[in-house]
Order: structure tokens, then C-alpha cells, then sequence
């Protein structure tokens, strides 16, 4: 399954804030602190600008797994596509939905305790046909301006001491500073929130494979309607057409079949 229309939410939501030129200004600390913290746990951080679009990757010796060079060096882009090309497609997706469901739960808390929260997962590398690594991987944006855009992003890649296989990247929000997890109905509000009531219905119909005639019988609405919620859909989801809104709709647990 393609991670495109998810990949699609993820880079509007977070490169279509409004950012304050005067705010975004102290970038060289934070790269210095990400530097500093890689140099003694040899891991993988990349600091995300999400105003500027591009991104800081810093590989300590786990840097190896990705393919990634010695030296530090900067991308034209927010999101290190050179990294999720070597992880698991399917925890790529759930990568991103987890990010989606973080960035939506800051926007209920205080301003000033955003940084107390980040997300946990363990995700797959590519190849695990031969043999699989497990990752441990960690969101934490470092910098969030005071209209509640986030600027600053940094993901953390290291290896996993948990090798049992299943299903899943067992993703979870934490409080860091209680170690309190956060239970998945505080935040999986939010997808739900992403399309009307009536809009879920019809996408789940469609799923269903039913037509538009069929859809507008079945909820005593016209036609001209029901096209107009799948086009709502289509734009809301920002995927190319109804059966990829249906895919990612299942992934992210809006509809079941």
C-alpha cells in the first residue's frame, strides 16, 4: 500500500503554518545541541525546519543501517525520505499517523508544556525478508512558536533491544517528564475529526463497493450529493481518488469493513 495521501496530510499539516520570521531565529543552538547529544549516543537525529523546509541529519555509528555518510549534511527537505526508504513500508504509514496524532494532541495542552511530550515507536528496516532490524524511534519538536506552529522537529533512530516480531510499531505519546502514557482516546479524536459524519458513511459504503445510487438509497440523499461528499473526501484526505481515500481510511481506523 502506498504511504503517498498520508505522507501528503503529514507535509501540508506541518509546512503550511504560519511561521514568525522574528520567533525562528536560534537554529544554530539546536544544531549544536543535536550534534552534542549524537557525538555520545552515536545514534541517528534529524532536526526538521519546517519553515525553511529542509532538514539536518547527524549520524553517529548507527548511521551505517541507513547507508548514511560520516559527515553531517543538510537535505532540501523536511522529511528524510533517505531514511523512510529503508524502513518498513507499512511502519512508515504508521510512522506518519502517529505524527499527525502528535501534532494535533499539542494543540490541547499548554503552550509552555509542549516539550514535554514525544512519541515512542519501534519500526522495521526494509529488507526483512534476509533479516530484520528493529528501531527505536522517537518525535520530539523541540521548538513551537507561540501562535502554535511547530518550527522545530527533531526524529531520533537507535537500535532496539526488543527483537520479538509483531505486528505493529507499538506507537504511543509520553508524557517524558511523568513517563505517563498517553491512552489512544485522548488523541484518536482527532482522525475522526478529519471527515464529517455523513463523509464517513460514504466512505465507508464505497469501501463496501457500493455506487453512488446505491449510497444516495441507502442514506435517502440524491446522487448530486454523494458526489459531492467524495470529492470533499478526495480533497480532505488529499489523495487521488476514492479507493486510495479508502486504503489510507483503513489504515488510520476511520472506517472498518
Amino acid at each position: 500500500m502506498s504511504n503517498a495521501s498520508i505522507e501528503n496530510q503529514l507535509t501540508s499539516t506541518l509546512l503550511e503554518q504560519t511561521f514568525s520570521i522574528s520567533e525562528a531565529n536560534d537554529i544554530e543552538t539546536y544544531k549544536k545541541l543535536v550534534s552534542g547529544y549524537v557525538s555520545i549516543d552515536q545514534c541517528v537525529a534529524v532536526l526538521s525546519d519546517f519553515q525553511a523546509d529542509c532538514s539536518y541529519i547527524y549520524a553517529g555509528n548507527f548511521g551505517n543501517v541507513f547507508g548514511l555518510p560520516e559527515e553531517n549534511s543538510v537535505i532540501d527537505s523536511a522529511f528524510e525520505e533517505c531514511i523512510f526508504s529503508k524502513i518498513h513500508p507499512e511502519d512508515v504509514i504508521e510512522r506518519h499517523i502517529l505524527e499527525l496524532n502528535y501534532f494535533q494532541f499539542l494543540k490541547t495542552v499548554p503552550y509552555e508544556d509542549s516539550q514535554k511530550y514525544s512519541t515512542f515507536s519501534r519500526i522495521r528496516t526494509q529488507n526483512i525478508s534476509e533479516h530484520c532490524s528493529y528501531i527505536n524511534h522517537r518525535t520530539i519538536y523541540l521548538k513551537t512558536l507561540s501562535n502554535g506552529s511547530v518550527w522545530l522537529a527533531l526524529c531520533l533512530y537507535a537500535p532496539s533491544i526488543d527483537v520479538q516480531p509483531r505486528l505493529g510499531i507499538d506507537g504511543k505519546i509520553v508524557n517524558i517528564q511523568t513517563g505517563e502514557i498517553i491512552a489512544a482516546e485522548k488523541y484518536k479524536q482527532f482522525e475522526k475529526a478529519l471527515l464529517s459524519k455523513r463523509e464517513l458513511q460514504t466512505l465507508s459504503l464505497v469501501a463496501k463497493g457500493s455506487s453512488s445510487l446505491q449510497i444516495a438509497n441507502e442514506l435517502n440523499i440524491s446522487v448530486y450529493t454523494v458526489r459531492r461528499h467524495r470529492q470533499n473526501i478526495i480533497e480532505k484526505m488529499k489523495v487521488a481518488n476514492t479507493t486510495e481515500a479508502v486504503k489510507t481510511a483503513l489504515v488510520m481506523g476511520l472506517i472498518a469493513i
